[in-house]
């Protein structure tokens, strides 16, 4: 497990510091961190909702000098051609954050769509195991939450295999420590994932000399 720290200033939340890089998403933060050997001066940086692509183009653009555009998909098309033809104009690298490459992103210009075809892409997959137990035990930490490695462990082999479910997790999990004033346990989570239908493991399934 490796990180790309942040520069001092990025991002404004000072715990948002790092981010962690493992087979499933090593493959972008090296595309991006080689931009220098890009044929062009833009990449197509995508990845699941709350995979970490904004702190990863942030990262670049504090370590390069360059520029980003985050959710390109809800902006004009001819904004996109004009800031690709301006990063080639003054060699300043571009990055574009989308959910996915056309034709899943539907891309109606056409100069548009050639110039992302020509655009080096650095895909964030979802998230492997490796990534799963080192993102929880990072949410915990950053909350301030005492989550221990059986904890970890437990909730790691039981929810989905998105980074938006580890963010529910989380959140869900901090409520409840809120609400309740207990520490985080595995029946705590139980009760609380299974109420929230996060995980939908059937209680009876559960062996009875779990903890």
């Amino acid at each position: 497990m490796s990180q790309l720290a942040l520069p001092l200033g990025w991002p404004a939340d000072p715990r948002d510091d790092a981010f962690l890089v493992t087979p499933s998403n090593a493959g972008a933060a090296r595309t991006l961190e080689h931009w220098a050997s890009w044929p062009v001066m833009a990449a197509v940086l995508t990845g699941p909702r709350k995979s970490g692509r904004s702190l990863l183009a942030r990262i670049f653009a504090a370590k390069s000098g360059g520029t980003i555009i985050d959710d390109a998909e809800s902006l004009p098309e001819t904004q996109l051609f004009h800031a690709w033809n301006r990063a080639q104009a003054e060699r300043r690298p571009l990055v574009i954050v989308a959910d996915a490459l056309p034709p899943a992103w539907a891309v109606r210009l056409p100069d548009l769509r050639s110039r992302l075809a020509a655009s080096p892409h650095a895909a964030i997959d979802m998230p492997d195991d490796a990534l799963v137990r080192e993102l929880l035990a990072h949410l915990f930490h950053r909350r301030g939450l005492d989550a221990r490695p059986e904890l970890i462990d437990w909730l790691a082999t039981r929810i989905e295999r998105s980074h938006v479910a580890i963010q529910r997790t989380v959140d869900a999990l901090d409520q409840a420590a809120l609400e309740t004033r207990r520490r985080l346990s595995i029946p705590l989570a139980r009760n609380v994932l299974f109420a929230a239908g996060i995980v939908t493991q059937p209680q009876s399934l559960v062996s009875s000399d779990e903890p």
